[in-house]
């Protein structure tokens, strides 16, 4: 799902990457949206609210939400910078950034409620959440040829009335092709609301602690590749002997 890049990447590791991660911004987003009446996956209403902000003469809330907005794009460009050293082929170039995001997580699940209503530590738990999104935005783009993006949907809408009208108006050969285009849309929003919908429900019940559960889904993604590779060489194993063990009258002898 991570360790496939280039030409060795395949429509099936996008769809379990937008699975995963979507599944991930979506709680992110909502939990956020709870914990600190911040959206935290994108910055395209913050950028209307700074407009508001500015236009109202509330400057102190303005340069907030420009601290906002720098750091997604910190995020962004700290994820590419990792990705961009290592290398973008390499198996582990996502590695480092997946790491800090569930810091970022584990630490705002476990100092978010120290908050006490500070509009100061409020702004700082909300935009350590931004730059943990940027960077997932950023290196889940990288990972999937720029084809599957996490943190926020109008993108994803609008490319989605686009397919569709080419659903209806593309030569018949190239319908497939169009239709799991759809298909990975479709994944991508659901499961971006899907998110939403667990972590708003969730933060009802375990207040911070509901960012754990991002974390360790990150933990599952990181690890996920290695574990179905481990548990595909097994399953082998166990067919290649049931293979060379034949019954012959009720005695199993080994060839």
């Amino acid at each position: 799902m991570l360790r496939h890049t280039g030409r060795k990447r395949n429509y099936k590791h996008n769809l379990r990457l937008a699975v995963l991660l979507c599944f991930t911004a979506g709680m992110v987003n909502a939990a956020g949206l709870f914990a600190f009446s911040v959206l935290t996956t994108n910055v395209t209403g913050h950028a209307a609210l700074l407009a508001h902000k500015l236009a109202t003469g509330d400057l102190q809330a303005a340069w907030i939400i420009v601290l906002w907005l720098l750091l997604f794009l910190t995020g962004a460009f700290f994820s590419s910078f990792c990705i961009g050293r290592v290398g973008q082929n390499k198996r582990f170039a996502y590695t480092l950034p997946i790491i800090i995001e569930i810091i970022i997580l584990l630490l705002v699940g476990s100092f978010g409620h120290t908050i006490n209503q500070s509009v100061i530590k409020t702004a700082y738990f909300a935009g350590s959440l931004l730059f943990a999104m940027g960077m997932q935005n950023a290196f889940v783009s990288t990972v999937s040829g720029y084809v599957v993006r996490t943190t926020h949907l109008t993108g994803m809408f609008t490319d989605l009335g686009i397919d569709l009208y080419a659903l209806i108006s593309a030569p018949r050969k190239n319908i497939a092709v169009i239709k799991r285009k759809i298909i990975l849309r479709l994944v991508i929003i659901f499961f971006f609301l899907a998110g939403g919908i667990v972590g708003g429900y969730a933060f009802l019940s375990l207040k911070y602690y509901t960012f754990y559960l991002p974390a360790v889904i990150l933990v599952i993604a990181m690890f996920y590749d290695a574990f179905r590779i481990r548990l595909s060489k097994m399953i082998n194993r166990i067919r290649i002997r049931q293979r060379k063990t034949v019954p012959i009258s009720g005695i199993f002898i080994y060839l």
